[in-house]
């Protein structure tokens, strides 16, 4: 039976957080929020999420793949994402007449990726029960090993970020010119997609393969709307990362949809709103100066 929320927020709250299961997901959610929100906003910058989306389809086979073999699905998301960013990484960005081609490659290799993923559930009619899982997340299940070995995922995965952050914001935003100083740019973008297959593997267990966007890509996409400053940026970034995948989590609770559903839909909301201000902030500004001249007219 799904249980009602009240009125009384706190209540619901501490309601929440007598079952264990809870618990392990508002910490894992909160963990892939904070991840998501970081890695994210380099996404944006840099204009990958078409990558954060192959990597995510490559978490589908990954997670069935494993099941049939009797393993479990959080080492087939981070082994296939893994293997797949060291691929992609491997490519390297090779400037625009080959990013057509590389482009075409990838969308290749997501095909096939959602084709072994599907081929691998009929295989395994254990895995036929609950597809949706697997593609859209749940709040479910989350063990208190899992939710550590997130907490050392993102740990490592972070750390590597603010070791090259300076650098990669500089090759992020002027390639030639990072070049030009000395920076190792493709090396830079060959770790960067690695440590973004991580985050991938890790949002997928709470999003689903098919949803890894809302959280990678909505949040930061929002902040950058709002502000370009990258400190700034970052934290508003994560914050509503966590905004997000908390109010999923409580709303998924309450009712019987996944939490993708919600994440999905609180980011399209954060970023419609952010978008809005942004536009409405725009013309504010031009109406201030154009006052001036009209009032010297």
């Amino acid at each position: 039976m799904v249980p009602s929320p009240s009125l009384n927020p706190i209540a619901d709250l501490q309601a929440m957080l007598t079952f264990p299961f809870m618990v392990h997901a508002l910490a894992a959610g909160t963990i892939v929020a904070v991840l998501g929100g970081v890695v994210g906003w380099y996404v944006v910058l840099r204009r990958q999420a078409f990558v954060s989306h192959t990597l995510s389809v490559m978490a589908f086979p990954g997670a069935t793949g494993a099941v049939l073999i009797g393993l479990s699905t959080s080492l087939g998301y981070y082994l296939t994402c893994v293997l797949a960013a060291l691929a992609i990484g491997g490519a390297g960005r090779r400037g625009r007449r080959a990013q057509g081609g590389e482009s075409a490659a990838i969308g290749t290799v997501q095909t096939v990726g959602l084709a072994a993923g599907f081929l691998f559930l009929a295989l395994d009619q254990a895995v036929l029960g609950g597809p949706e899982t697997l593609l859209f997340g749940t709040f479910l299940g989350i063990s208190r090993g899992q939710v550590l070995t997130l907490l050392v995922v993102a740990a490592a995965a972070l750390a590597a970020l603010v070791a090259l952050a300076r650098p990669l914001l500089l090759a992020s935003i002027d390639g030639e010119l990072a070049r030009a100083r000395g920076v190792p740019v493709r090396l830079l973008d060959g770790a960067f997609v690695l440590i973004l297959g991580l985050a991938v593997a890790a949002t997928s267990q709470l999003t689903g393969a098919l949803l890894v966007l809302s959280l990678l890509v909505a949040p930061p996409a929002a902040a950058q709307q709002l502000t370009m400053r990258p400190l700034a940026g970052l934290a508003l970034s994560v914050g509503l990362a966590l905004v997000i995948v908390w109010l999923g989590l409580a709303l998924a609770y309450f009712s019987i949809y996944p939490v993708g559903f919600y994440v999905t839909t609180l980011a399209f909301g954060v970023y419609a709103a952010a978008r809005l201000a942004r536009v409405v902030r725009a013309r504010a500004a031009r109406a201030r100066a154009h006052r001036p001249r009209t009032a010297a007219a």
